[in-house]
């Protein structure tokens, strides 16, 4: 049962034996609730049956009776505290689970993953899903449960007492559930499409925050906008259909339930006129009649986020159930060659970005990758560092095929430049030392004029601890590509990966900057991508790549003498 409770609910072990302890505890709070209730039976029980039996007599003071309500406080007291902990703040524990779970997921998943999802559905599901499965599991679900338990308990005990009027109470109860399992799916649909179009909107604003200077260089604010209203005025209208088809039907089965009582009163009545019923029976029908609805009114209060609840839960199903890279944990390769054998490789069906790739990027030489764009450079350095898997062929290092290399442990020998730098808002200084954790200040300081930092950090005022805000904004292109490169050299990897690593450098400062990279790249596997061949003018090897195969292979001097492509790019950058 727990295996089922783990995959409908998408819960832990432990979250599903937590939910099912607040289901437990749950069940007795309802019935807990119904003490008052036992209260004023007892109550009545006393003062009443002499009335209407002249034999009984009074058997309780009032002392008695402080003690009774004392106790009932007590125990209700106590089974809400177990509860509050059984639920809610068990509840809070596996979201925070969750989260982590997901985080983990998505630290595994190949970077093709990422292609093909949008950020924004991906922060919706890490955020919006868990908070609003937090909410449910929390105010909705265990709830239901216990409701339904309870209800069905209480309702037996009540027959057992008298079947007409506890048929008169509780026949309502199963005609509301079924008025709203009847419409599930009709809501269901409208919640799909509704959360579609709250997608749509995120999407469209993030779209519009990231290409903000493109919409107003060419004047499209306008036009923006006008986009923009036309998805939140559908979202607003799904919306609003679906809290007014929900509102419907929960007031709707609501209303029903009183017709419960209601039917008490009036079947009731007919049975003290027979005779059937004595007064005292007749009331305590109607005061359990008061308390008996509210849990299953609580549970209709919270419909539309039990209905919501699968979408939610397929999501996060369908996360939990990606492929993710796994590999062996230790490694020792012999050497740090890498070798591509007949490597094919596609982001998409149909699209073929390499096409039977093979190379080899010998330790203690430099290999560089040009070609055209487009021609799967930075794809081919990518698949090196097994950001994605291939679909044909090997990548070897070592001897080793890194497709059975646990990613995380491959990482550690590679030091990777790419040209779109990813920087976090914190301070220069612990921006470069997330190429070495353990680092002191001064090795971070010395990795950093290396890459030429010093130049524009001695210009702020708080130097190496100024805060460079989200990605580096403070910073410019060119600074931050220094930043990136500074913390390539203090991480010391044997191989290193620069994709463009100087493209945001004006001549001078490419040219400071060689005399890092050449203390990076020293006695290490080297893979760089360039457009600039001044920059790949002393590799000892260069693969050209175009239409994603291998055109041309071998050293400067020899490529040259081809006329090849290699060539002519050579030309026309010196013509340039």
């Amino acid at each position: 049962m727990l295996e089922t409770i783990k995959q409908r609910f998408a819960l832990s072990d432990k979250g599903a034996k937590d939910f099912c302890k607040g289901i437990f505890f749950t069940t007795l709070l309802d019935i807990a609730l119904m003490l008052p209730a036992v209260f004023t039976f007892i109550f009545l029980e006393d003062y009443l049956r002499p009335i209407f039996n002249s034999s009984d007599s009074i058997l309780h003071g009032i002392a008695y009776y402080i003690i009774l309500a004392l106790a009932f406080m007590s125990v209700m007291y106590l089974i809400t505290l177990w509860q509050y902990q059984s639920t809610f703040t068990s509840v809070y524990e596996e979201s925070a689970n969750r989260r982590i779970s997901l985080a983990e997921k998505l630290r595994k998943l190949p970077l093709a993953f990422f292609g093909e999802k949008n950020l924004s559905d991906l922060t919706a599901t890490i955020m919006d899903d868990c908070t609003d499965l937090e909410h449910t599991f929390s105010h909705a679900v265990p709830q239901l449960f216990a409701s339904l338990i309870s209800i069905v308990l209480i309702a037996i005990g009540m027959f057992f007492y008298n079947w007409q009027l506890a048929l008169a109470l509780f026949w309502v109860v199963p005609l509301a559930m079924s008025i709203l399992l009847i419409s599930k799916k009709k809501i269901r649909k409208d919640f799909g499409g509704n959360y579609l179009d709250k997608r749509d909107v995120s999407e469209y604003i993030q779209e519009g925050l990231e290409a903000v200077q493109e919409i107003k260089s060419y004047n499209k604010e306008k036009d923006y906008l006008k986009d923009l209203n036309k998805k939140i005025n559908k979202y607003e209208k799904s919306q609003t259909t679906g809290e007014l088809m929900t509102g419907i039907l929960v007031n709707g089965a609501q209303s029903l339930l009183k017709l419960g009582l209601a039917s008490v009163i009036i079947i009731g009545a007919k049975l003290l006129a027979t005779g059937d019923v004595d007064l005292f029976t007749y009331l305590i029908f109607l005061v359990i009649g008061s308390r008996v609805y509210a849990p299953v009114s609580e549970v209709f209060n919270n419909l539309a986020a039990l209905f919501f609840l699968d979408i939610r839960i397929n999501r996060m199903n369908d996360m939990e159930a990606l492929p993710i890279q796994q590999g062996e944990t230790v490694f020792n390769p012999s050497d740090y060659n890498i070798e591509f054998n007949n490597v094919s490789f596609s982001y998409e069906s149909g699209k073929q970005v390499l096409r039977n790739v093979s190379f080899t990027a010998k330790q203690g030489e430099v290999t560089a990758l040009v070609g055209p764009s487009g021609s799967g450079k930075s794809t081919a350095a990518k698949l090196a560092a097994r950001f994605w898997d291939v679909q044909s062929g090997k990548i070897l290092l070592g001897d080793q095929d890194i497709n059975l290399i646990e990613p995380e442990n491959l990482l550690q020998n590679y030091a990777v430049v790419f040209q779109d730098v990813v920087l976090f808002n914190a301070s220069i200084m612990e921006n470069i030392r997330i190429g070495n954790r353990d680092a002191s200040d001064e090795e971070v300081m010395c990795a950093a004029k290396l890459a030429q930092c010093d130049e524009f950090v001695s210009k702020m005022s708080q130097g190496y601890q100024t805060v460079i805000g989200e990605n580096g904004e403070t910073l410019s292109g060119g600074e931050r590509q220094r930043v990136s490169i500074a913390r390539a050299l203090l991480k010391d990897a044997p191989i290193v990966l620069l994709d463009e690593a100087t493209a945001s450098l004006d001549v001078e400062n490419e040219t400071k900057i060689q005399a890092g990279i050449s203390a990076l790249v020293k006695d290490k596997t080297v893979l760089i991508i360039a457009h600039r061949m001044r920059t790949v003018a002393n590799a000892n090897k260069i693969v050209v790549l175009d239409k994603g195969s291998v055109a041309e292979m071998g050293t400067p001097e020899e490529l040259k003498e081809q006329n090849g492509i290699f060539a002519k790019m050579m030309e026309k950058q010196m013509a340039t």
